[in-house]
């Protein structure tokens, strides 16, 4: 066929415009993987042909080296999505030993934009499509044109009849109806209802108060209008009820589509429950049979299965048969499809009457259809060879997805070899016990819930669980030693893809391992390898929970290893900082690992403690002792490793600026962020830090300041706001909380603009609130006026910026700390703002102590406030000469900033003395 770019291609219900990589079924985007779209376009460029594996290989994966195996599970997924199959509607087929050929019927039309549905919005984070529907049609356009109205619906049925499926297209058919779209909650992972409110306002970007953090999180939605689909709810039933009920009360355009096997007896819940698919009569015609439902996803799994698949006249009876006795129950039918190329329709048959002498048809036999599902599940589980059956329980210890590799890990062991995993993974996944999700790159496993809660009971009841947990733990350590490896190396948003997915077995693994019956030192050292995901994923509260838990631990161990014992002290120096401030238990911790680290000569360990004491010192206003410690930093030798030694300087750069030595601070943070940029800034955060934040945000946060005390207000402006704006790319909420409180509000208020210094304290607040960071939430609290509502000791700096800001009030302690010089970056400023408001002391000795003071220390910004003062305090005792001379000699330093309210009195100030007339 010619080329298609210029073209559209339409077969079936399909019409494909191939420039878009657009793939629309009845007008609506069919959303496909990306490997999908690129197999279905080869194919449909020689539609007709044969086109071998090889060469779709070499086309979809150029730059990787791939295996058939990748290639048949995206094949698969395609055929599924496709409903290939369906009522004997063939498109692709495999040629044996030659490739695959797509063979439907098919036309090509003048390529037009599609207007429905592709401008849709796509908010929303619904999987993509695993397979078409079938025989719930007239069901989901019902729920379709329901949902609008009803607000609140939950589907419920048996396991296995369908519920996440319907669901799901539901939701599907509504992308672009809700104006912030659509949000999926999947609790199957979550074994604890305290993790589900976590999880929501994670999934909605909402920040609940930890007093009443559900009522918050509703009234947060107050103005949205969003489709939240709640899936496998069964567990947590009075959990989500109470949660939906609140949600519904205060936010007037959420929509709910829940759905569990129970109703939630929830207030405002309308049930739909779902009936197994329509089975076809005994009697009847071959026609009418095949429009019954049941009979065609027997058949159309029976050909995903095995492509000669055919369903001959003289077996319509046996699969009719098949059908009934399997109540309609769709992974019922999945399961036993799945045999049918073993057996053929008639051993099939014979093998079910053997085994499922339960299920019979008799009036006082029937049984329930969960028991029809847990019999059919039974009946599969027996037919799996050993290997095979070891390998599915032991699999049931993944909360989430899963690689081949880590299924390997976690499976071999006692009476499996590593070789014999991969027949047995695909075998499962051949016999429908196996979910295999083909990613672009890797295959992703999963169980259903279903499956994995039937196959857990097999491993407790083989007494494999907890060494099943251990060696899960173990992988979970392996994975994530790898990522503190790729945390230095990789780019932000990809290492948050390949492992924020993992948090669920994480959680799981640490819960073991700190538990009762887990192996206490593989938890110990998951809770350290762990800290990189807690760190990225701004979870500080769980992060210090589970540091905790590990030190408690530790304690127990007759010889507690040092080197872990070191980095969890670090770990809670850290959390302890963010969360209670310059505490005693803050600093202890950081003195604490440093001692080991000394100890044990462990230099990381040593820099890491000293920069993390040096944190709460400059939080805590002392400066001096920070920047002893920027230098004891510098003796312990970094300059053999290249990203020590940036971290070193960029020590060098926060203690200069907060001592008050401006000039050299600039020379040596520009110098960093030349040094970063020359990197590719592929280290995310500071090597070396015992306080991590990204590094790109702190370095711009601290020259930010810089640039402004430097007098370069519209620079530093720009600076705050590159910062931020890197920092909210990236999303990293402690990075954003430190550059808004350090520079983004302090700026925004310097250069009196009141709207945007409102703004970012709103935002600061908020991400504090949101990521459990009390410290910058005391900060936020504290700029806005507002007295915090619980005291944080060590909070000097804050102390120290309101001054500024001439919103503090200059005590006998904070002036003597001025004096001596012990004040740093703000000695000038406090001196200014004492001889403002006292009348105690001498004004202008005190003014021209500041003016010396700002000009030592190369902060044009407060040379301006004092010459300012001074020229005021001269234009009272009507000396207006000195007083202009002055100011203009200090004003004439700037070469920016003229529109900021500071500039524009001073300014004006200047005119008033330029006037000869009297004040």
């Amino acid at each position: 066929m010619n080329d298609l770019s210029e073209q559209a291609v339409h077969f079936g219900p399909y019409r494909i415009h191939p420039r878009q990589r657009l793939v629309l079924e009845a007008g609506r985007p069919l959303r496909l993987g990306r490997r999908a779209v690129d197999i279905l376009l080869i194919l449909l460029e020689q539609a007709g042909n044969v086109v071998s594996k090889q060469e779709l290989i070499a086309r979809v994966w150029p730059k990787s080296v791939v295996e058939d195996g990748n290639l048949r599970v995206h094949m698969a997924a395609l055929r599924k999505a496709l409903g290939d199959g369906q009522a004997g509607q063939r498109y692709i087929v495999t040629v044996a030993q030659r490739g695959y050929s797509f063979v439907a019927p098919l036309s090509i039309e003048p390529m037009a934009l599609p207007t429905d549905g592709s401008a849709q919005s796509q908010a929303h984070n619904l999987p993509l499509r695993s397979t078409r529907m079938i025989g719930r049609q007239a069901l989901i356009d019902a729920l379709v044109q329901q949902l609008p109205q009803q607000r609140f619906i939950t589907l419920t049925g048996a396991g296995g009849i369908g519920k996440t499926t319907v669901a799901l297209r539901v939701a599907e058919l509504l992308i672009g109806h809700y104006r912030d779209g659509i949000r999926l909650l999947d609790l199957a992972p979550l074994s604890a209802p305290s993790m589900i409110l976590p999880n929501l306002a994670a999934l909605l970007d909402l920040t609940p108060d930890e007093h009443a953090p559900l009522l918050t999180l509703a009234r947060s939605l107050h103005t949205r209008q969003l489709l939240l689909v709640i899936d496998n709810c069964e567990h947590l039933l009075d959990d989500i009820a109470l949660i939906s009920e609140t949600l519904l009360r205060h936010a007037p355009n959420v929509h709910i589509l829940a759905t569990s096997r129970e109703a939630l007896r929830a207030e405002g819940e309308y049930v739909q429950r779902l009936e197994p698919l329509a089975c076809p009569p005994a009697t009847g015609n071959r026609a009418q049979a095949l429009g019954y439902p049941a009979l065609q996803l027997l058949i159309e799994r029976a050909m995903s299965h095995q492509d000669s698949f055919a369903l001959s006249e003289a077996e319509l009876p046996l699969a009719i048969d098949i059908c009934q006795r399997l109540d309609g129950i769709p992974l019922a039918i999945e399961l036993v499809a799945a045999q049918i190329e073993r057996f053929g329709l008639q051993g099939l048959l014979v093998q079910m009457e053997d085994n499922f002498r339960l299920l019979t048809r008799g009036r006082r036999s029937a049984l329930p259809r969960q028991q029809t599902l847990r019999a059919t599940l039974d009946w599969s589980f027996d037919l799996l060879a050993p290997c095979e059956q070891i390998c599915l329980r032991r699999l049931a210890v993944f909360r989430g997805g899963f690689s081949l590799a880590s299924a390997a890990a976690v499976i071999a062991g006692e009476q499996i070899a590593p070789a014999e995993v991969l027949g047995s993974i695909t075998q499962l996944v051949a016999k429908s016990l196996l979910n295999v999700e083909p990613g672009d790159d890797e295959m992703v496993y999963r169980l259903l819930d279903i499956t994995r809660t039937y196959a857990l009971e097999k491993l407790s009841v083989a007494a494999e669980l907890d060494t099943t947990r251990e060696r899960h733990a173990a992988r979970c350590l392996a994975l994530m030693e790898q990522a503190r490896d790729d945390w230095e190396l990789t780019a932000t948003q990809p290492w948050i893809d390949r492992y924020a997915p993992l948090r669920e077995d994480i959680r799981a693994a640490l819960d073991w391992g700190l538990g009762d019956q887990g192996t206490h030192l593989l938890g110990i050292r998951l809770t350290v390898s762990a800290m990189p995901l807690w760190q990225e994923l701004s979870l500080l509260g769980e992060h210090g929970l589970y540091v905790g838990k590990a030190l408690a631990r530790l304690a127990q161990s007759p010889a507690p290893n040092p080197h872990l014992h070191m980095a969890l002290q670090l770990a809670l120096g850290s959390f302890s900082y963010h969360t209670q401030g310059g505490t005693p238990q803050t600093i202890d911790a950081f003195a604490y690992a440093r001692r080991l680290a000394e100890a044990n000569n462990d230099l990381s360990g040593q820099l890491r403690a000293v920069s993390g004491h040096m944190a709460v010192n400059l939080c805590c206003g002392n400066y001096r002792q920070a920047l002893a410690q920027s230098l004891h930093f510098d003796q312990l030798g970094p300059q053999a490793d290249p990203l020590l030694d940036l971290s070193a300087q960029r020590l060098r750069v926060l203690a200069q600026h907060f001592a008050g030595h401006q000039a050299l601070a600039l020379r040596n943070a520009e110098q960093v962020i030349q040094r970063m940029a020359h990197s590719g800034h592929l280290n995310r955060f500071t090597h070396g830090f015992g306080v991590q934040y990204d590094q790109g945000v702190a370095s711009l946060t601290i020259l930010a300041r810089i640039l402004w005390l430097r007098g370069f207000p519209e620079r530093a402006w720009r600076t705050a706001n590159q910062a931020l704006e890197l920092a909210l790319q990236i999303n990293h909420g402690t990075s954003i909380c430190y550059t808004l409180a350090l520079a983004g509000v302090v700026i925004a208020r310097y250069n009196g603009d009141a709207a945007a210094a409102h703004s970012l304290q709103e935002l600061l607040l908020q991400q504090a609130q949101k990521h459990s960071v009390q410290l910058f939430h005391t900060w936020a609290r504290h700029y806005a006026g507002a007295t915090p509502t619980q005291a944080m000791p060590g909070l000097g700096l804050i102390a120290d910026t309101l001054v500024t800001f001439n919103a503090g009030a200059v005590d006998a302690a904070m002036f003597e700390r001025a004096k001596s010089g012990a004040a740093g970056w703000c000695s000038a400023e406090i001196l200014r703002v004492r001889a403002e408001h006292s009348d105690d002391i001498p004004a202008e000795a005190l003014l021209l102590e500041a003016l010396g003071l700002a000009h030592q220390q190369g902060a044009l910004a407060w040379e301006l406030r004092s010459a300012t003062a001074l020229a005021r305090l001269w234009q009272r005792q009507d000396r207006r000469q000195a007083a202009r001379e002055l100011l203009d000699s200090v004003y004439g330093r700037f070469s920016e900033g003229f529109a900021t309210q500071e500039l524009i009195g001073v300014r004006r100030l200047l005119d008033e003395l330029q006037d000869k007339r009297p004040a």
